[in-house]
């Protein structure tokens, strides 16, 4: 039986007040949207669920999601048209269901009648294993569909971790705390505009058990020691 949902819509957000940290720098070529703070998100918000905001390992705090039907969708894909990326995020995974999907961009595919559409997204991932758990990260366009998923590379669950995904144009990387998990050669070209879900898969599976601080998309390529999250250890 599915549960029932409330949802709230809350249109454009506004800048964070003053003397909160700054949400995007253009000039950087960075967004970051802070979980404990929705002012941060300036795209149309949709909240379904109740998911709590909690404290977390920033000044913002974070967001608690259930695992059940908890979950943002965002009008927006902070990676459109970026040549080369890198995707950071701060959560916190709590154990539970196997497959857990938190956090997923995705584009918009204009196509031909007939046509199927790639499917073109970004993906961040987890795979629990009781007590442990392992990241998975994803991305798929037109001239590439990888995964990078090492089950032998787990970690305990109920801890703040900083995970990224990157690529230079040509490799694809995984990280956690800034470790690398594993990497791929990939043709990648630039994804188009779209849509995004935290929590959750964008049609609504594979719910998150577990809190998220923050996420940031860098439309340029950063090694680890660039990497702008918080990373709590």
């Amino acid at each position: 039986m599915t549960p029932d949902r409330r949802a709230v819509t809350l249109g454009l957000a506004g800048l964070p007040l003053a003397g909160c940290a700054t949400w995007q720098d253009a000039a950087a070529g960075q967004t970051v949207w802070r979980f404990g703070d929705l002012d941060s998100i300036a795209a149309p918000l949709t909240i379904e669920g109740a998911p709590e905001r909690i404290e977390g390992p920033t000044p913002h705090g974070a967001m608690r999601f259930d695992g059940v039907d908890d979950a943002l969708f965002i009008g927006a894909h902070p990676l459109a048209g970026a040549a080369t990326f890198a995707f950071e995020a701060v959560f916190r995974p709590d154990g539970g269901a196997f497959e857990q999907r938190w956090l997923h961009l995705q584009s918009d595919e204009v196509v031909a009648p007939g046509e199927t559409p790639v499917g073109t997204r970004f993906l961040f991932e987890i795979r629990v294993y009781g007590d442990q758990w392992a990241l998975d990260t994803f991305v798929k366009g037109p001239t590439y569909n990888q995964t990078l998923l090492f089950p032998e590379k787990r970690h305990p669950v109920g801890r703040w971790y900083h995970v990224a995904q990157t690529c230079d144009g040509t490799t694809y990387r995984a990280f956690v705390d800034g470790e690398l998990q594993g990497e791929a050669g990939i043709a990648f070209t630039p994804q188009g505009p779209g849509r995004a879900s935290v929590g959750t898969r964008i049609n609504r599976v594979n719910y998150f058990n577990g809190a998220i601080a923050e996420a940031r998309f860098t439309r340029r390529h950063l090694r680890p020691d660039q990497f702008t999250g918080v990373r709590p250890r």
